[in-house]
């Protein structure tokens, strides 16, 4: 079953760096993965204070909760530095990130296209080191049952993708799983035809998760 565009959640897996040097200008490219503002202005403050004695740190981040872009030329012509840094998060699709690009200028000129060529090769380049991951939407469930139909539910669970969080034994079995949100009302379909309807699915959550 292919995955709908809301089923899934593009991210960075941790931080990155990239260092290019052109025309004996240096850029320097850092990548975070941040879900609030707060930390993606925590993140700009941090790279700006280690390269205070820089010319530029452009940055961009967007944040999905909250539906927050935001970008910064930091005194480059308007349109080539910010927008391109913003461009490489969008373009590839992924979110909850923020791209700090540090530039420390070489004496030679390097026009509007060379400077967007420049930090978008440093933004990207510092977004593939932290390495983009996509994620995809688990409902989180439990399922209360005898040991017998215990074996017939875990038969089951192979047709399915199912990631397996544990299992009670006590005088039932108590099943935690989580599955493929969209297969979630197919599978409780499933447990009530295998258990003669005694048997259903309680969903107790949702994350985004890799099998």
């Amino acid at each position: 079953m292919s995955e709908k565009a809301e089923n899934l959640y593009t991210t960075l897996a941790g931080e990155g760096f990239f260092e290019i040097v052109i025309d004996k200008s240096t850029f320097l490219g850092y990548a975070k993965r941040v879900t609030e503002e707060k930390d993606a202005i925590d993140f700009v403050n941090t790279i700006k204070k280690k390269h205070s004695d820089a010319r530029h740190n452009v940055y961009a981040y967007v944040i999905k909760d909250t539906n927050t872009t935001r970008y910064s030329d930091d005194g480059e012509p308007a349109g080539t530095a910010g927008m391109p840094v913003l461009d490489i998060i969008r373009k590839t699709g992924f979110t909850d990130a923020v791209i700090v690009v540090t530039r420390y200028f070489g004496g030679i000129l390097l026009g509007k296209g060379g400077l967007v060529r420049a930090y978008t090769a440093a933004a990207k380049g510092a977004a593939e080191n932290a390495k983009i991951v996509t994620y995809t939407e688990y409902a989180e469930f439990s399922v209360v049952c005898t040991y017998a139909d215990h074996e017939k539910i875990r038969y089951e669970c192979q047709f399915f993708d199912i990631i397996e969080d544990g299992i009670d034994y006590s005088d039932s079995v108590t099943l935690k799983l989580a599955i493929k949100a969209p297969q979630f009302d197919a599978f409780n379909k499933k447990l009530s035809e295998i258990t003669a309807g005694r048997i259903f699915a309680q969903k107790t959550g949702e994350r985004f998760d890799k099998m």
